[in-house]
């Protein structure tokens, strides 16, 4: 196994990670039936994304919590949604990575998952 070092790493978990999500039972209806997904242009994103994290280039532009609020409205986003976005994440990463920065790509997500879902449940109790 190799360790995640590179954007061209970060491409391949993440495109990894949501080949797994536009077919899961659990998840997938929000990315394809609400958010109905333009990958082309959400996958580069999420590169960007997961780069500025790992690896502090700061190439994302965006606010990851202000998109997720419209899909909440329409329909909630709730723990067990969450929980298996880590869940799908952790398996990615642990079939493709090892290393430090793969341990700090599961850390990371379970802190914005945990702040996402918080934020999610309070949005829905306004």
């Amino acid at each position: 196994m190799k360790k995640l070092e590179s954007r061209e790493d970060i491409e391949l978990l993440v495109n990894s990670f949501y080949t797994k999500v536009i077919k899961d039972e659990t998840i997938g209806f929000f990315f394809n039936d609400i958010a109905k997904v333009d990958w082309d242009k959400h996958l580069p994103k999420m590169y960007s994304f997961w780069e500025s994290i790992l690896f502090g280039q700061m190439t994302y532009k965006g606010n990851p919590m202000g998109v997720h609020f419209p899909i909440n409205e329409i329909q909630a986003m709730e723990q067990k949604h969450f929980d298996r976005w880590l869940q799908l994440w952790r398996t990615t990463i642990e079939e493709n990575f090892v290393g430090e920065n793969a341990d700090m790509a599961i850390y990371k997500s379970e802190n914005i998952a945990k702040l996402m879902a918080y934020k999610m449940e309070l949005a829905r109790r306004l």
